[in-house]
């Protein structure tokens, strides 16, 4: 275990960007490990999704970590899990969850700085706490930092990465392996953040956003494709039943 914790923190490197297609249970594992994956990641959306639930922790921990006993079934690649905000109401909670996940074969987790069902994120010490709880117990964790969440990065940029970079400082200094930063799509804030972070940057790839040769070109260390993957999934599964209940033949 301790040593796909260090094969996976070894697939972070600032201009060769580890990749990750989102999965969601065992069978999407297999599918994108077949691909040629190098690690393999869950996305909370999807995972909530297929089992009919909603983002946001609705899924509840027992499934997450059955969920992820079958993925660690059907495949050696490196393992890492949303575990969303943390499953747990304080630091102490989120290190007891995240305790279980790294026990159970997890390399690495997902965590956010802000809460289920909140829009603001956590206050800096308040996270960083939760986020030292979860890499006390020596998994590596992505830190997800929200400040861009909502934002106008055209309009508010260089304030934004000032805010996000004082947070990756206090997330390195809890122990976090990566700082994970979405709903960014603008390439002079990602490439300021990328120089200036103490930590390897992970970016949710976006359409109209930059690819990921350019990603890569910016000092993007880790590329997430998110909830994309599953909702390209189930629009392409509507549409063949759309096509076959029409009276069309599919095009499988």
């Amino acid at each position: 275990m301790t040593d796909k914790v260090a094969e996976f923190r070894a697939l972070h490197v600032p201009g060769d960007p580890l990749i990750l297609v989102n999965i969601w249970d065992a069978g999407s594992a297999k599918a994108v490990a077949a691909a040629g994956a190098k690690a393999i990641a869950t996305g909370s959306y999807g995972v909530a999704g297929a089992q009919g639930r909603a983002d946001g922790e609705d899924f509840p921990l027992e499934d997450v970590f059955e969920n992820l006993a079958r993925i660690l079934s059907v495949t050696d690649l490196p393992v890492t899990i949303d575990m969303e905000s943390g499953y747990g109401v304080d630091a102490a909670a989120v290190g007891d969850s995240v305790a279980r996940a790294r026990a159970a074969g997890a390399a690495g987790i997902n965590m956010e700085d802000r809460l289920p069902g909140r829009n603001e994120q956590l206050g800096i010490a308040e996270a960083q706490a939760r986020y030292r709880a979860a890499a006390d117990t020596g998994i590596f964790v992505n830190a997800r930092c929200d400040s861009f969440r909502g934002q106008d990065a055209a309009k508010d940029g260089d304030a934004l990465v000032a805010a996000t970079l004082d947070r990756a400082r206090a997330y390195a200094d809890a122990g976090a392996g990566s700082l994970f930063v979405p709903f960014l799509l603008d390439p002079k804030c990602i490439g300021a953040i990328c120089e200036a972070s103490p930590l390897p940057v992970n970016i949710l790839r976006g359409k109209g956003g930059p690819t990921h040769k350019e990603l890569a070109a910016l000092g993007v260390a880790r590329i997430s494709h998110g909830h994309q993957s599953w909702a390209a999934a189930m629009a392409w599964l509507t549409g063949q039943a759309q096509q076959v209940l029409g009276g069309a033949e599919p095009d499988y």
